[in-house]
């Protein structure tokens, strides 16, 4: 009876490409995941910086208004600094190592 149930089975085979997985390779989707994410937080960084600024001329001149723009201001340039350097770190882990962290599968247009 035991040689009946394992003669049952067939072996398992995970194929990525038949179940409709476009991305097979772990470090292509790592380095895609890092650029979305390093692009949403510089993009909200942005918006962060001009809500501050927006507050801060409709302010009218209420200090209490002008101090919580200016809070907002300061917070964005702090993001900013974050994002820079998490930014420089993957450069730096990518000349190190020899890794391409931030490959896109795109070709970037290049300058002149």
């Amino acid at each position: 009876m035991l040689a009946l149930l394992a003669q049952a089975k067939p072996p398992i085979t995970i194929d990525p490409q038949s179940n409709g997985f476009k991305i097979t390779d772990i470090g292509l989707l790592f380095s895609r995941v890092l650029n979305v994410a390093l692009l949403v937080s510089a993009i909200l960084v942005f918006a962060y910086l001009v809500l501050g600024g927006v507050e801060w001329i409709t302010s009218g001149g209420d200090k209490g208004k002008t101090e919580n723009a200016r809070n907002k201001i300061t917070a964005a340039l702090v993001g900013l600094a974050i994002v820079a350097a998490s930014y420089a770190l993957m450069q730096v882990v990518a000349y190190f190592f020899g890794v391409d962290v931030f490959n896109i599968g795109a070709t970037l247009p290049k300058g002149y």
